[in-house]
């Protein structure tokens, strides 16, 4: 019996995790690819499962037969997860968002929450009730939840494995969906094996969940899973024509077409419009720069460039060579799959030289010098985008640009809208350009600025007469970069106007590891879909480390000052010790996503494996401390000596990446420190789940029931991830940074070991 129970708990442990990777992929596409919400949705995941451990399993627990309901559960559970796809994927047109339109910060919090309530409560519900059944048969009832928690993270383990190699690589959400319900139905199934040798095998069950296996099998083999996939997709984008759908290890890729004229969305974001480009914005933002260059030969567009800037770019007679370096390779594969004139003549150009690499591992590993480097994304709107929008990034740069060479890019801009946040962005940028360029011209526009950034002088000076005759000697063919368009831009007073309009604006820089252009980006968008949100942006803003050392001062001292008084208040040190670590283990592992995605860029498709390496290490932890437990004379000071550890390893982490990162230079070491996140994962994880056994043996000892414990303390544990989730996600990475987070973190444990070690008494044993 117990084999077939610790089966059900992987099985547990391997759908949940499966399922909030699936879930959080899907969210990642509806939200266009903001990282920002991997925070938010896994926080109102651990909420939603505290409420379901807390509340509903408590309530389950009372029933008669744990099996029955641990089966009931896991069926409701099953058929939730189609029906949350289904509502993700038609989020935006429930919420009146048109297609390519991005959803506010509010709307991913609030609509996250209610689309994985279901799911996640009953997931919540039945650790508490695995936890009851693995005491009733085994006899271990102190270790009992320990033990669950053990099963249940092997499971989740497998299930991040799994889901990375197989699952996302070959199935679409729906076929995997399908799997993961034949799996949990099946595992119920086992429970009940041996009760057939006793004869109480209850003949209902056995027929239910036989009917349920063969119509998930169904689903599965007859393809039926892969039909609900494409009628969702169609829901999804509101009937337009979808030649193409497909996620690929950077996002997801959509092709729409319409009457001859193709879309390419990446992550519901309009990226490339082929054969009928913006005319207006590829001239001006090709012509202008390349005009001011005496001889532009060598050039490099990074992201963006099929589709009608390298078709602009190839008329100016002086170009020899055009690099192109696409991220993703399936963007490119799918532009001549769909091709039309415009993208055959750029892509077979023989000047055109096509890279199938990210940009940023281009300027590392190669030694090439460019005149002229374009880059064609246009707002640090996530973190894959924003590491191209640095202060380390723009240092790649100069180092691969020659003598008078130039940086090209744009930010959203507008002549008329002037919020703060829209100065905030600009002004960061164009701050953080000036402190790695020695010179930078920006020409404002109506939709986007152009930035122009240089080591030479002559960009400060640009002649408009000069650009005019350049455009006539060159014979390019232009439909809107015209001589009195040309003389218009660059009149000297929109330089003018543009320093007026970021005066007072941010001047703090934009790094890898404190991406405050991907927290300005925001803000601006979310003023522009959710105005009634700006004002509590710009209070985060403010938020400082010194704010915070004030807060947990003042939280210590609150603390001395009531718990004489309050016996409850004195009492509930593992509970707050159990919630802190739940929030720096969610903020660690955000910690890792999110340098993870700064780096590389490609963290969409890494999200399980990294989640994999820290729940290997909570497993070990768990595990460790379960064994060594049951001899060990002062279960206490060790439980300080771990709370002690997390203090140091949240103020060693940020160490280890910030030293590194100067040295990821070349290709073999790029991608050989992919090991030190996983070093990381690991020993953080140890860290975490070694504290959950034993806090759950020092509270029973206080004469609390197995259940309630393990309700109350994981309860506190999801509590404190979800607390670090939305602040970590929201507040504390884009405006504090990597070190300010750990530091903040630290702070936290500090605060709960200061905490503990003033009421020994009780909990020593």
């Amino acid at each position: 019996m117990n084999t077939c129970i610790r089966i059900a708990i992987m099985a547990m442990g391997f759908s949940g995790l499966v399922a909030e990777v699936l879930l959080l992929r899907e969210f990642l596409i509806v939200f266009s690819g903001n990282e920002l919400c991997i925070g938010i949705v896994l926080a109102n995941w651990l909420i939603l499962e505290a409420v379901g451990c807390y509340f509903a399993g408590r309530q389950a627990e009372k029933a008669e037969n744990q099996i029955d309901t641990f089966s009931f559960l896991t069926i409701l559970f099953s058929i939730s997860l189609p029906a949350a796809i289904y509502l993700i994927r038609i989020l935006k047109r429930i919420s009146g968002v048109s297609i390519g339109e991005s959803l506010g910060l509010l709307s991913m919090l609030y609509s996250s929450f209610l689309i994985l309530m279901p799911a996640s409560t009953l997931h919540g519900a039945l650790f508490t009730c695995s936890c009851r059944i693995y005491s009733r048969f085994s006899g271990a009832e102190t270790a009992a939840a320990g033990r669950v928690y053990i099963y249940e993270t092997v499971g989740t383990i497998i299930g991040s494995i799994v889901c990375t190699y197989v699952f996302i690589p070959y199935l679409n959400t729906f076929q995997a969906v399908a799997i993961l319900a034949l799996l949990n139905f099946s595992s119920c199934l086992v429970l009940f094996v041996p009760f057939r040798k006793a004869g109480l095998f209850p003949k209902k069950i056995l027929v239910g969940l036989g009917v349920l296996i063969f119509f998930s099998g169904y689903l599965v083999f007859s393809h039926q899973a892969d039909k609900l996939h494409h009628y969702s997709i169609k829901a999804q984008w509101q009937n337009h024509n979808i030649v193409h759908y497909q996620n690929s290890q950077y996002g997801n890729i959509c092709v729409i077409e319409n009457q001859g004229q193709y879309i390419f969305f990446l992550d519901g974001i309009p990226n490339i419009i082929t054969p009928i480009p913006d005319i207006a914005f590829v001239e001006e933002f090709v012509h202008l720069p390349l005009l001011a260059h005496p001889e532009p030969k060598k050039l490099l567009i990074l992201s963006g460039g099929a589709g009608g800037m390298i078709h602009a770019v190839l008329k100016h007679s002086s170009i020899e060579t055009v690099e192109y370096a696409e991220l993703d390779p399936l963007v490119l594969e799918l532009i001549r799959k769909f091709s039309t004139a415009l993208t055959e003549s750029e892509l077979n150009d023989p000047r055109v030289k096509i890279k199938h690499i990210d940009g940023r591992l281009l300027l590392k590993t190669k030694q090439d010098r460019y005149d002229m480097i374009l880059l064609g994304i246009m707002d640090p709107s996530n973190l894959q985008a924003n590491r191209l929008f640095t202060k380390e990034f723009f240092a790649l740069v100069q180092a691969r640009l020659t003598q008078g060479g130039m940086l090209v890019m744009g930010l959203p801009g507008s002549l008329t809208y002037l919020n703060v946040e829209l100065k905030n962005l600009n002004s960061c940028i164009f701050h953080t350009l000036k402190s790695v360029f020695a010179y930078t011209r920006v020409i404002p526009g109506d939709g986007h600025n152009l930035f122009l950034s240089s080591d030479s002088p002559d960009i400060s000076s640009i002649d408009r007469l000069q650009i005019v005759q350049r455009l006539i000697q060159r014979g390019i063919e232009a439909e809107t970069v015209m001589p009195w368009h040309i003389e218009n831009k660059l009149h000297p007073g929109w330089q003018e106007w543009f320093t007026g309009f970021i005066e007072g604006g941010s001047q703090k820089l934009n790094y890898d590891f404190k991406p405050l252009g991907l927290f300005y980006s925001l803000a601006h968008w979310n003023t522009l879909f959710a105005p009634g949100f700006h004002g509590i942006y710009r209070q985060f803003e403010g938020i400082s480390l010194e704010i915070l050392l004030f807060l947990f001062v003042l939280l210590i001292l609150l603390y001395f000052l009531f718990r004489s008084k309050s016996k409850g208040l004195s009492q509930a040190g593992i509970p707050f010790s159990i919630a802190a670590t739940g929030f720096a283990g969610m903020t660690f592992n955000l910690i890792l996503i999110f340098a993870f995605q700064s780096i590389y860029g490609y963290v969409f498709s890494w999200i399980g494996l990294i989640i994999a390496a820290f729940m290997a290490g909570v497993a070990c932890g768990a595990a460790l401390i379960t064994k060594t437990s049951a001899w060990l004379k002062n279960c206490f000071a060790l439980y300080l000596k771990i709370e002690f550890t997390i203090v140091g390893f949240a103020l060693v982490l940020p160490f280890a990446f910030l030293c590194a990162h100067p040295y990821w230079e070349g290709r073999a070491v790029f991608f050989s420190f992919k090991i030190l996140f996983f070093i990381m994962a690991l020993i953080g994880g140890m860290l975490i789940g070694s504290q959950f056994p034993l806090a759950n043996k020092l509270y029973l000892g206080k004469g609390a029931s197995v259940s309630k414990t393990a309700g109350l303390l994981y309860a506190s544990d999801l509590l404190g991830g979800w607390l670090g989730g939305i602040a970590g996600a929201v507040v504390l990475l884009p405006v504090l940074g990597l070190a300010g987070t750990c530091i903040t973190v630290a702070l936290l444990k500090l605060t709960s070991f200061i905490v503990i070690i003033t009421r020994p008494e009780a909990y020593s044993r």
